[in-house]
């Protein structure tokens, strides 16, 4: 049998990413996720989302593909902007942060603590951040 797949086209519009973190929450609750776990996928969601929001420009929509698994959760937020090259993603110091340095830069660190595995694909058609979340069980 197919692994059951939720898919959302979002457009690049402000707070778009709470459709997709409300979707994340009821599939959490079909899936017997704790309530802590839903939040980690939701707050890893939105932080995916605002990245893709903010880095693509050349389109209007934000795809977002949700894979149900017997033991995880498989995310993927798909974005058709210019790509990055994530070796040169500088994690700030947190230092200059509390110094009141520009907020933004945490996204890709907040990810990789959130979820238990993240993978980023890039190239100048976009990028795909598929984010996998473990049930507990």
């Amino acid at each position: 049998m197919d692994k059951p797949k939720i898919e959302l086209k979002l457009p690049v519009i402000p707070e778009m990413e709470l459709i997709a973190t409300h979707t994340a929450e009821v599939i959490g609750k079909h899936m017997g996720l704790s309530d802590d776990q839903a939040a980690e996928i939701g707050m890893a969601l939105i932080e995916a989302c605002i990245n893709a929001f903010e880095h693509s420009l050349s389109t209007n929509n934000v795809f977002i593909h949700f894979i149900i698994d017997d033991e995880s959760l498989i995310i993927k937020v798909i974005d058709q902007g210019i790509g990055f090259d994530k070796s040169k993603v500088e994690i700030p110091k947190i230092e200059n942060k509390l110094a009141g340095e520009r907020k933004r830069g945490w996204g890709l660190q907040l990810i990789k603590e959130l979820v238990d595995s993240v993978e980023f694909e890039s190239t100048q058609e976009g990028t795909t951040v598929t984010m996998i979340k473990k049930k507990n069980l």
